[in-house]
């Protein structure tokens, strides 16, 4: 467990789930996908979270889902298995197929559609971790209940760490400062890979590392390792674009995965609707090479001709 605790770190796509014309899982896409995502040199994959659409698929199809995976990926690299659903039974049953299948870990969202309390959350994952022998990382509750949670947490078996999708930064430090650094701490924010590094994450788990997971990984390294004048450029950038996709993500998502790398992720499942965009598709990789741009330019040796 300690020694798998090491490799919960860098950066995670929250894997797409490639589906087709009838909300089906299609299986080429998600083994060119996989594969696309092995090559580009990602340090784990992070499946059927909200972004992989997991809550959207039968308990079977999840299952099913997993052992692709599981299987396509053959050990090359980790995999973090969301188990969440709305009962908690499910989420023990889930989380017991992906122990059998072969993933690495675990993770979960809270207690859901129903009003959360500290105490509420915290015996649904108690239920979680104890019903498996995996790394368990649960995602953040709310910030009221955050450190009393946490301290409960603490003591439970198999939670390594925590999945923190907030845009507050002192929620993350104050958790990462709390836990004394003994678990691995995640940012689900994408547009504060950076920024959360500094409030002690260990790794970082979003959508847009799928599209460009090289530069990705790239920049939060470069960024540890003391470029911060190229990381301020790329993420005020990044921000500017993601605040204008927001309200069509997934169609725009769809789109740059097809351009980017030939993979089709479909539509997004109902109830989530498609939608159209408003820039072509030079614009669409205009945006992309825009932020590749600012990674090479800053990290690419300068070639001195004699």
């Amino acid at each position: 467990m300690n020694y798998f605790k090491e490799k919960l770190q860098g950066v995670w796509p929250a894997m797409f789930t490639p589906v087709t014309k009838d909300g089906k899982v299609s299986v080429a896409q998600l083994e060119k996908l996989i594969e696309m995502l092995i090559r580009e040199g990602v340090d784990g994959l992070y499946i059927l979270g909200s972004t992989g659409q997991g809550f959207l698929f039968a308990e079977k199809e999840r299952t099913e889902i997993t052992e692709l995976a599981v299987q396509i990926v053959n050990k090359r690299v980790p995999i973090i298995v969301q188990v969440g659903a709305i009962s908690t039974e499910e989420c023990v049953r889930l989380a017991k197929h992906a122990a059998r299948a072969g993933a690495d870990a675990i993770s979960s969202v809270g207690p859901i559609y129903y009003p959360a309390s500290g105490n509420m959350a915290f015996e649904h994952y108690c239920r979680i971790a104890h019903a498996i022998d995996l790394p368990f990382i649960p995602y953040q509750i709310g910030h009221a209940t955050n450190r009393t949670l946490v301290e409960k947490l603490l003591n439970v078996p198999n939670i390594v760490g925590m999945k923190l999708t907030t845009l507050n930064l002192l929620e993350i430090s104050s958790v990462h400062r709390q836990t004394k650094g003994t678990w691995q701490l995640f940012s689900g924010a994408d547009e504060l890979i950076c920024q959360a590094a500094l409030c002690g994450t260990a790794g970082a788990i979003g959508s847009t590392y799928n599209v460009l997971p090289k530069i990705f990984k790239r920049l939060r390294q470069s960024f540890l390792d003391g470029e911060v004048q190229m990381a301020n450029e790329f993420m005020l950038a990044f921000q500017n674009i993601i605040e204008d996709i927001l309200p069509v993500i997934w169609s725009f998502y769809r789109r740059a995965m097809l351009l980017k790398h030939g993979i089709d992720i479909g539509d997004p499942k109902p109830p989530l609707l498609p939608h159209s965009l408003k820039w072509n598709d030079n614009e669409v990789m205009q945006m992309l090479g825009d932020l590749e741009e600012i990674v090479n330019k800053h990290l690419e040796p300068t070639i001195i001709h004699p």
